[in-house]
């Protein structure tokens, strides 16, 4: 079971030596942020930060990113959940038992208000 969020992060390199200065200290990078197996702690995470296919909150994602990161982020935005079959279905069936939690009907009604268009099946692929 493998999953992940993908981000597209703009950062910026700052160095601790003040006599340091970097060309061009912004870059942009894609950033993978491991998902929590469903029903585990954190596996709410997409509820909580996405809304439609997008970052719902960005600067609670730069906050979040950067603290992971260790570096400033000064963008953010969503780009997909990439998900293997076992890991789709085990959100699947921990969306369905917990409905509620969503204010949603279905399963795939909460998915398309979360995920948008934006959810991947490509076994988890990292690359």
């Amino acid at each position: 079971m493998d999953a992940h969020y993908a981000f597209g992060v703009r950062i910026r390199l700052e160095p601790d030596a003040a006599d340091v200065v970097i060309e061009s200290p912004t870059v942009e990078r894609r950033c993978l942020l491991e998902a929590a197996r469903p029903g585990t702690d954190g596996w709410l995470f997409f509820r909580d930060t996405l809304w439609r296919g997008e970052v719902s909150d960005e600067a609670y994602a730069r906050r979040l990113l950067s603290e992971k990161l260790g570096l400033t982020v000064e963008a953010v935005d969503f780009r997909g959940l990439h998900t293997d079959e076992e890991y789709l279905e085990a959100l699947k069936a921990e969306i369905d038992d917990s409905l509620e939690t969503f204010n949603a009907d279905s399963v795939t009604e909460t998915i398309s208000k979360y995920f948008g268009s934006s959810l991947v099946v490509d076994g988890g692929n990292r690359g």
